[in-house]
Protein backbone atom coordinates (compact mmCIF):
# COMPACT_ATOMS: atom_id res chain seq x y z
CA UNK A 1 0.00 0.00 0.00
CA UNK A 2 1.39 3.38 -0.82
CA UNK A 3 1.79 6.21 1.17
CA UNK A 4 0.52 9.36 1.20
CA UNK A 5 2.74 12.44 0.14
CA UNK A 6 4.00 14.81 2.30
CA UNK A 7 1.55 16.99 0.42
CA UNK A 8 -1.68 15.11 0.70
CA UNK A 9 -0.98 14.52 4.43
CA UNK A 10 -0.82 18.38 4.59
CA UNK A 11 -4.55 19.02 2.67
CA UNK A 12 -5.90 16.26 5.15
CA UNK A 13 -4.56 18.48 7.74
CA UNK A 14 -5.47 21.94 5.97
CA UNK A 15 -8.97 20.66 5.82
CA UNK A 16 -9.36 20.23 9.32
CA UNK A 17 -8.00 23.32 9.88
CA UNK A 18 -10.94 25.14 7.50
CA UNK A 19 -13.60 23.03 9.39
CA UNK A 20 -12.55 23.39 12.90
CA UNK A 21 -11.25 27.25 12.80
CA UNK A 22 -14.45 29.12 14.06
CA UNK A 23 -12.82 32.35 13.86
CA UNK A 24 -13.30 33.43 17.13
CA UNK A 25 -10.09 35.40 17.11
CA UNK A 26 -8.16 34.34 20.39
CA UNK A 27 -4.98 33.68 18.41
CA UNK A 28 -4.36 36.69 17.04
CA UNK A 29 -5.51 38.56 20.22
CA UNK A 30 -2.93 37.06 22.27
CA UNK A 31 -0.06 37.16 19.27
CA UNK A 32 2.67 39.35 20.33
CA UNK A 33 4.17 40.52 16.99
CA UNK A 34 0.56 42.36 15.83
CA UNK A 35 1.98 45.14 18.00
CA UNK A 36 5.14 45.51 16.46
CA UNK A 37 3.55 44.50 13.46
CA UNK A 38 1.16 47.66 13.43
CA UNK A 39 -1.77 45.59 13.25
CA UNK A 40 -2.96 45.08 16.66
CA UNK A 41 -6.08 47.42 16.12
CA UNK A 42 -7.25 45.28 13.45
CA UNK A 43 -10.83 43.08 14.39
CA UNK A 44 -9.29 39.62 14.99
CA UNK A 45 -11.97 37.49 13.09
CA UNK A 46 -11.53 39.28 10.06
CA UNK A 47 -8.00 38.76 10.11
CA UNK A 48 -8.11 35.22 10.90
CA UNK A 49 -10.74 35.00 7.96
CA UNK A 50 -8.25 36.45 5.57
CA UNK A 51 -5.97 33.67 6.93
CA UNK A 52 -8.52 31.01 5.87
CA UNK A 53 -9.03 32.57 2.62
CA UNK A 54 -5.20 32.65 2.12
CA UNK A 55 -4.94 28.68 2.49
CA UNK A 56 -8.34 28.59 0.09
CA UNK A 57 -6.05 29.81 -1.75
CA UNK A 58 -7.77 33.46 -1.78
CA UNK A 59 -5.96 37.00 -1.62
CA UNK A 60 -6.60 37.48 1.71
CA UNK A 61 -6.98 41.08 3.41
CA UNK A 62 -3.73 43.11 3.46
CA UNK A 63 -3.55 42.61 7.31
CA UNK A 64 -3.90 38.77 7.31
CA UNK A 65 -1.11 38.47 4.77
CA UNK A 66 0.82 40.72 6.94
CA UNK A 67 0.07 38.84 10.29
CA UNK A 68 1.25 35.59 8.49
CA UNK A 69 4.79 37.02 7.24
CA UNK A 70 5.67 38.05 11.03
CA UNK A 71 4.46 35.27 12.69
CA UNK A 72 7.88 34.06 15.02
CA UNK A 73 6.57 31.50 16.38
CA UNK A 74 6.00 32.43 20.09
CA UNK A 75 3.22 29.93 20.05
CA UNK A 76 0.89 31.69 22.69
CA UNK A 77 -1.76 31.36 19.87
CA UNK A 78 -1.33 27.34 20.41
CA UNK A 79 -3.20 26.77 24.18
CA UNK A 80 -5.41 29.91 23.89
CA UNK A 81 -7.64 28.37 20.94
CA UNK A 82 -10.79 26.92 22.55
CA UNK A 83 -10.93 24.53 19.49
CA UNK A 84 -7.37 23.04 19.91
CA UNK A 85 -6.51 24.18 15.71
CA UNK A 86 -2.93 24.89 15.98
CA UNK A 87 -2.55 28.62 15.47
CA UNK A 88 0.69 28.71 13.99
CA UNK A 89 0.16 25.64 12.72
CA UNK A 90 -2.84 27.46 10.12
CA UNK A 91 -0.25 30.69 9.71
CA UNK A 92 2.54 28.26 8.43
CA UNK A 93 -0.28 26.71 5.76
CA UNK A 94 -1.43 30.43 5.19
CA UNK A 95 2.91 31.09 4.07
CA UNK A 96 2.85 28.51 2.21
CA UNK A 97 -0.31 29.11 0.13
CA UNK A 98 1.31 32.35 -0.69
CA UNK A 99 4.81 30.94 -2.04
CA UNK A 100 2.32 28.12 -4.04
CA UNK A 101 1.66 30.93 -6.18
CA UNK A 102 5.19 30.82 -7.77
CA UNK A 103 5.70 28.31 -10.25
CA UNK A 104 6.56 25.06 -9.25
CA UNK A 105 10.09 25.76 -11.07
CA UNK A 106 10.28 28.92 -8.93
CA UNK A 107 9.26 27.12 -5.60
CA UNK A 108 12.26 24.58 -6.56
CA UNK A 109 14.57 26.96 -7.49
CA UNK A 110 14.39 29.12 -4.66
CA UNK A 111 14.15 26.08 -1.93
CA UNK A 112 17.61 25.20 -3.65
CA UNK A 113 19.50 28.18 -3.25
CA UNK A 114 18.46 28.40 0.21
CA UNK A 115 19.49 24.75 0.91
CA UNK A 116 22.74 25.36 -1.09
CA UNK A 117 23.49 28.76 1.08
CA UNK A 118 22.80 26.90 4.30
CA UNK A 119 24.85 23.84 3.12
CA UNK A 120 27.99 26.04 2.33
CA UNK A 121 27.81 28.10 5.87
CA UNK A 122 27.25 24.72 7.61
CA UNK A 123 30.48 22.92 6.36
CA UNK A 124 32.87 26.23 5.91
CA UNK A 125 32.19 27.76 9.26
CA UNK A 126 32.68 24.38 11.36
CA UNK A 127 35.57 23.08 9.10
CA UNK A 128 37.24 27.03 9.68
CA UNK A 129 36.77 25.36 13.70
CA UNK A 130 37.40 22.13 13.84
CA UNK A 131 40.00 19.16 13.32
CA UNK A 132 38.51 16.44 10.72
CA UNK A 133 38.64 13.92 13.78
CA UNK A 134 36.66 16.07 15.86
CA UNK A 135 34.15 16.73 13.34
CA UNK A 136 33.60 13.05 13.31
CA UNK A 137 31.51 13.24 16.41
CA UNK A 138 28.79 14.57 14.59
CA UNK A 139 28.66 11.73 12.43
CA UNK A 140 26.93 8.38 13.32
CA UNK A 141 28.11 6.60 10.62
CA UNK A 142 25.73 2.97 9.77
CA UNK A 143 23.58 1.73 12.60
CA UNK A 144 24.60 0.52 15.99
CA UNK A 145 24.15 -2.87 16.86
CA UNK A 146 22.41 -2.37 19.75
CA UNK A 147 19.87 0.52 19.88
CA UNK A 148 21.05 3.35 21.51
CA UNK A 149 18.48 5.60 24.16
CA UNK A 150 18.50 8.50 22.06
CA UNK A 151 18.91 10.00 18.94
CA UNK A 152 20.82 13.36 19.02
CA UNK A 153 19.45 15.29 16.48
CA UNK A 154 21.63 18.50 16.11
CA UNK A 155 19.68 19.94 12.82
CA UNK A 156 21.95 21.97 10.87
CA UNK A 157 22.82 25.86 11.51
CA UNK A 158 24.12 24.50 15.06
CA UNK A 159 27.22 23.16 13.55
CA UNK A 160 28.17 26.60 12.71
CA UNK A 161 28.98 27.16 16.71
CA UNK A 162 30.18 23.50 17.08
CA UNK A 163 31.27 24.15 20.67
CA UNK A 164 27.62 24.02 21.76
CA UNK A 165 26.93 20.45 20.30
CA UNK A 166 30.34 19.14 21.71
CA UNK A 167 28.65 20.46 25.08
CA UNK A 168 25.70 18.51 24.91
CA UNK A 169 27.25 15.32 23.62
CA UNK A 170 29.68 15.61 26.26
CA UNK A 171 27.09 16.44 28.80
CA UNK A 172 25.11 13.06 27.58
CA UNK A 173 28.59 10.79 27.91
CA UNK A 174 28.11 11.99 31.26
CA UNK A 175 25.01 11.21 32.59
CA UNK A 176 25.88 7.59 30.92
CA UNK A 177 23.55 8.10 28.10
CA UNK A 178 23.99 6.07 24.73
CA UNK A 179 23.28 8.04 21.87
CA UNK A 180 23.38 8.65 18.01
CA UNK A 181 24.34 11.62 16.49
CA UNK A 182 22.18 12.81 12.82
CA UNK A 183 21.82 16.29 11.90
CA UNK A 184 23.56 18.69 9.05
CA UNK A 185 22.38 18.95 5.63
CA UNK A 186 22.43 14.93 5.10
CA UNK A 187 19.83 14.66 7.34
CA UNK A 188 17.87 18.00 7.04
CA UNK A 189 13.89 18.66 8.39
CA UNK A 190 12.66 19.91 4.95
CA UNK A 191 11.91 23.37 6.10
CA UNK A 192 13.86 25.58 3.75
CA UNK A 193 11.89 24.07 1.08
CA UNK A 194 8.24 24.26 3.09
CA UNK A 195 9.52 27.85 3.37
CA UNK A 196 9.34 28.16 -0.56
CA UNK A 197 6.04 25.78 -0.84
CA UNK A 198 8.10 23.13 -2.43
CA UNK A 199 6.30 20.17 -1.07
CA UNK A 200 8.05 17.65 -2.85
CA UNK A 201 11.00 18.34 -2.55
CA UNK A 202 10.32 18.76 1.53
CA UNK A 203 8.74 15.97 2.24
CA UNK A 204 11.10 13.74 0.72
CA UNK A 205 14.03 15.44 2.79
CA UNK A 206 12.01 15.60 6.11
CA UNK A 207 10.36 11.73 5.40
CA UNK A 208 13.73 10.53 4.79
CA UNK A 209 15.11 12.00 8.46
CA UNK A 210 12.16 11.15 10.38
CA UNK A 211 12.62 7.51 8.79
CA UNK A 212 16.29 7.53 9.59
CA UNK A 213 15.11 8.39 13.23
CA UNK A 214 13.03 5.42 13.63
CA UNK A 215 16.06 3.08 12.18
CA UNK A 216 18.25 3.40 14.66
CA UNK A 217 15.33 2.03 17.14
CA UNK A 218 15.88 4.70 20.26
CA UNK A 219 12.59 5.56 21.56
CA UNK A 220 14.24 9.76 22.16
CA UNK A 221 14.99 12.10 19.65
CA UNK A 222 16.07 15.04 21.25
CA UNK A 223 15.59 17.83 19.16
CA UNK A 224 18.48 20.86 19.33
CA UNK A 225 17.00 23.28 17.05
CA UNK A 226 13.65 24.76 18.08
CA UNK A 227 13.04 25.06 13.79
CA UNK A 228 13.61 21.45 13.64
CA UNK A 229 11.11 20.36 16.62
CA UNK A 230 8.34 22.68 14.83
CA UNK A 231 8.74 21.46 11.09
CA UNK A 232 9.06 17.76 12.37
CA UNK A 233 6.92 17.79 15.39
CA UNK A 234 4.10 20.04 13.85
CA UNK A 235 4.44 19.89 10.10
CA UNK A 236 5.83 16.62 9.27
CA UNK A 237 4.75 14.03 12.19
CA UNK A 238 1.37 14.42 12.68
CA UNK A 239 0.49 13.17 9.00
CA UNK A 240 2.70 10.13 9.68
CA UNK A 241 1.70 8.85 13.19
CA UNK A 242 1.61 5.24 11.69
CA UNK A 243 5.22 5.79 10.52
CA UNK A 244 6.88 7.25 14.19
CA UNK A 245 8.70 5.09 16.65
CA UNK A 246 9.90 7.59 18.92
CA UNK A 247 9.26 10.72 21.10
CA UNK A 248 10.46 13.54 20.03
CA UNK A 249 11.82 16.22 22.63
CA UNK A 250 13.52 19.08 23.20
CA UNK A 251 16.82 18.78 24.05
CA UNK A 252 16.82 20.77 27.09
CA UNK A 253 13.46 19.60 28.62
CA UNK A 254 15.07 16.60 28.58
CA UNK A 255 18.12 17.15 30.57
CA UNK A 256 16.03 18.79 33.14
CA UNK A 257 14.06 15.61 33.28
CA UNK A 258 17.09 14.28 34.02
CA UNK A 259 18.28 16.37 36.77
CA UNK A 260 18.46 13.68 39.67
CA UNK A 261 21.62 12.36 37.51
CA UNK A 262 22.80 15.25 36.46
CA UNK A 263 23.06 17.21 39.85
CA UNK A 264 25.81 14.84 41.53
CA UNK A 265 28.06 15.41 38.49
CA UNK A 266 27.63 19.50 39.23
CA UNK A 267 30.77 19.76 41.62
CA UNK A 268 32.61 22.76 40.44
CA UNK A 269 30.71 25.98 41.70
CA UNK A 270 29.96 28.48 38.94
CA UNK A 271 30.22 32.25 40.64
CA UNK A 272 28.17 33.94 38.67
CA UNK A 273 25.02 36.42 38.30
CA UNK A 274 23.28 34.90 34.98
CA UNK A 275 20.33 36.29 33.04
CA UNK A 276 18.99 34.03 30.11
CA UNK A 277 17.79 35.47 26.74
CA UNK A 278 14.44 33.50 26.89
CA UNK A 279 12.16 32.77 23.73
CA UNK A 280 9.45 30.90 24.22
CA UNK A 281 8.45 29.24 21.04
CA UNK A 282 9.02 25.15 22.50
CA UNK A 283 7.00 24.76 26.02
CA UNK A 284 8.91 23.88 28.25
CA UNK A 285 12.35 24.65 27.06
CA UNK A 286 13.19 28.01 28.92
CA UNK A 287 11.25 26.86 32.02
CA UNK A 288 14.03 23.40 31.75
CA UNK A 289 16.58 25.75 31.28
CA UNK A 290 16.04 28.04 34.45
CA UNK A 291 15.21 25.17 36.36
CA UNK A 292 18.81 23.81 35.48
CA UNK A 293 20.49 27.07 35.97
CA UNK A 294 19.53 27.66 39.56
CA UNK A 295 21.27 23.95 40.43
CA UNK A 296 24.36 25.54 39.25
CA UNK A 297 26.13 25.20 42.59
CA UNK A 298 27.22 29.13 42.88
CA UNK A 299 25.58 30.16 40.01
CA UNK A 300 23.17 33.14 40.90
CA UNK A 301 20.51 33.14 38.03
CA UNK A 302 18.90 36.66 37.97
CA UNK A 303 15.82 37.43 35.87
CA UNK A 304 15.57 39.88 33.09
CA UNK A 305 13.06 42.06 31.76
CA UNK A 306 12.35 40.86 27.86
CA UNK A 307 9.56 40.83 25.46
CA UNK A 308 8.15 36.81 25.03
CA UNK A 309 8.36 36.69 21.36
CA UNK A 310 9.37 33.64 18.69
CA UNK A 311 11.17 30.83 18.68
CA UNK A 312 14.74 32.10 18.05
CA UNK A 313 16.33 35.77 17.33
CA UNK A 314 15.90 34.80 13.88
CA UNK A 315 12.24 34.35 13.58
CA UNK A 316 12.07 38.16 14.45
CA UNK A 317 13.71 39.11 10.72
CA UNK A 318 10.44 40.36 8.99
CA UNK A 319 10.41 43.07 11.35
CA UNK A 320 14.28 44.11 11.62
CA UNK A 321 13.92 47.37 13.49
CA UNK A 322 11.78 45.62 16.42
CA UNK A 323 14.13 42.93 16.45
CA UNK A 324 17.35 45.55 16.71
CA UNK A 325 14.96 46.98 19.92
CA UNK A 326 14.92 43.84 21.19
CA UNK A 327 18.84 43.15 21.44
CA UNK A 328 19.42 46.49 22.84
CA UNK A 329 16.87 45.97 25.22
CA UNK A 330 18.07 42.83 26.45
CA UNK A 331 21.79 43.86 26.38
CA UNK A 332 20.45 46.65 28.62
CA UNK A 333 18.60 44.56 31.13
CA UNK A 334 21.73 42.19 31.51
CA UNK A 335 23.75 45.22 32.39
CA UNK A 336 21.09 47.11 34.92
CA UNK A 337 21.06 43.72 36.57
CA UNK A 338 25.20 43.63 36.46
CA UNK A 339 25.36 40.17 35.29
CA UNK A 340 28.48 38.40 34.74
CA UNK A 341 26.80 36.55 31.69
CA UNK A 342 23.81 36.84 29.33
CA UNK A 343 23.32 33.00 28.58
CA UNK A 344 21.23 32.09 25.36
CA UNK A 345 19.68 28.84 24.73
CA UNK A 346 19.97 28.51 21.07
CA UNK A 347 22.67 28.95 18.17
CA UNK A 348 21.07 31.57 16.28
CA UNK A 349 20.63 33.82 18.87
CA UNK A 350 24.22 33.44 19.71
CA UNK A 351 25.48 34.19 16.25
CA UNK A 352 23.80 36.97 16.62
CA UNK A 353 24.64 38.57 20.08
CA UNK A 354 28.14 37.17 21.14
CA UNK A 355 30.46 40.02 19.28
CA UNK A 356 28.29 42.29 21.71
CA UNK A 357 30.35 41.36 24.34
CA UNK A 358 33.04 43.23 23.13
CA UNK A 359 31.10 46.21 24.06
CA UNK A 360 29.54 45.19 27.01
CA UNK A 361 30.51 44.67 30.87
CA UNK A 362 29.53 40.49 30.35
CA UNK A 363 30.30 37.64 28.85
CA UNK A 364 27.57 36.18 26.16
CA UNK A 365 27.74 32.17 26.29
CA UNK A 366 25.55 29.31 25.31
CA UNK A 367 23.71 27.85 28.72
CA UNK A 368 25.53 24.77 28.29
CA UNK A 369 28.52 26.18 28.45
CA UNK A 370 27.78 27.07 32.54
CA UNK A 371 26.63 23.44 33.04
CA UNK A 372 29.85 22.42 31.38
CA UNK A 373 31.83 24.51 33.49
CA UNK A 374 29.90 22.78 36.63
CA UNK A 375 30.80 19.41 35.15
CA UNK A 376 34.63 20.55 34.66
CA UNK A 377 33.91 20.41 30.78
CA UNK A 378 35.74 22.98 28.50
CA UNK A 379 34.72 23.91 24.80
CA UNK A 380 35.96 27.04 23.27
CA UNK A 381 33.52 29.23 21.95
CA UNK A 382 35.60 29.45 18.53
CA UNK A 383 32.96 30.97 16.43
CA UNK A 384 32.63 33.95 19.12
CA UNK A 385 36.35 34.34 19.43
CA UNK A 386 36.35 34.58 15.47
CA UNK A 387 33.52 37.01 15.47
CA UNK A 388 34.67 39.27 17.82
CA UNK A 389 37.84 39.82 15.72
CA UNK A 390 35.28 42.09 13.31
CA UNK A 391 38.15 41.53 10.51
CA UNK A 392 37.77 39.08 7.58
CA UNK A 393 41.43 39.13 7.21
CA UNK A 394 42.34 38.63 10.59
CA UNK A 395 39.54 35.84 10.77
CA UNK A 396 41.07 34.50 7.18
CA UNK A 397 45.18 34.33 8.75
CA UNK A 398 43.78 32.88 12.09
CA UNK A 399 41.70 29.52 10.89
CA UNK A 400 44.40 29.40 8.06
CA UNK A 401 45.62 26.26 8.62
CA UNK A 402 42.61 24.42 9.13
CA UNK A 403 41.56 26.22 5.91
CA UNK A 404 44.27 23.94 4.19
CA UNK A 405 43.85 21.09 6.24
CA UNK A 406 40.07 20.32 4.97
CA UNK A 407 41.06 21.46 1.62
CA UNK A 408 38.84 24.75 1.54
CA UNK A 409 38.79 27.44 -1.44
CA UNK A 410 40.10 30.51 -0.01
CA UNK A 411 37.33 32.82 -1.84
CA UNK A 412 34.43 30.29 -0.55
CA UNK A 413 36.10 30.61 2.94
CA UNK A 414 36.27 34.41 2.44
CA UNK A 415 32.72 34.61 0.70
CA UNK A 416 31.08 32.68 4.17
CA UNK A 417 33.34 35.24 6.69
CA UNK A 418 31.53 37.67 5.24
CA UNK A 419 28.30 36.59 4.81
CA UNK A 420 27.73 34.30 7.64
CA UNK A 421 30.14 35.32 10.29
CA UNK A 422 30.20 39.36 10.09
CA UNK A 423 27.07 39.61 8.26
CA UNK A 424 24.94 38.21 10.74
CA UNK A 425 24.80 41.30 12.90
CA UNK A 426 21.49 42.93 13.54
CA UNK A 427 21.99 45.58 15.96
CA UNK A 428 25.56 46.93 15.33
CA UNK A 429 28.57 46.79 17.37
CA UNK A 430 29.15 50.17 19.58
CA UNK A 431 32.68 50.14 18.46
CA UNK A 432 31.54 49.53 15.12
CA UNK A 433 29.19 52.70 15.12
CA UNK A 434 32.03 54.29 16.82
CA UNK A 435 34.08 54.15 13.90
CA UNK A 436 31.30 55.31 11.56
CA UNK A 437 30.25 57.62 13.23
CA UNK A 438 33.79 59.45 13.44
CA UNK A 439 34.93 58.71 10.09
CA UNK A 440 31.77 60.75 8.68
CA UNK A 441 32.27 63.74 10.86
CA UNK A 442 33.15 67.15 9.45
CA UNK A 443 36.92 67.71 9.17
Amino acid sequence: MMRETFAEALGLRTQDVLDNCTRCGRCFEVCPMTAPAGIADRKSADVVGGVLDIIRDGAGAPESVRWAQVCSGSGSCIPACPEAVNPRFMLALARVAMQRRASAEEQHKKGSIAFSNMGRGVRVLSRMQLPAEVLRRFRSEGLAQTAPEVVFYTGCNVLKTPHIVLLALDILEALGVSYRVMGGPGDCCGVLQFRTGDLEASGRVAYRTTDRFAATGAGKVLAWCPTCAIQIGENVLPGRVSARGYDLEAFAVYLASRLDRLLPLMRHPVNKRVGLHEHPGLAGVCESVVTILKSIPGLEYVELAQPQVGYMCNTLQPLPAFKREVHQGILEAAAEAKVDALAGVYHACHRELCSHEKDWPFEVVNFLELIGASLGIQREDSFKRLKKMQDADAILADVLDLVEKHGLALEEVRAVIERDLLGEQPLPLKSAREVRDSASAPG
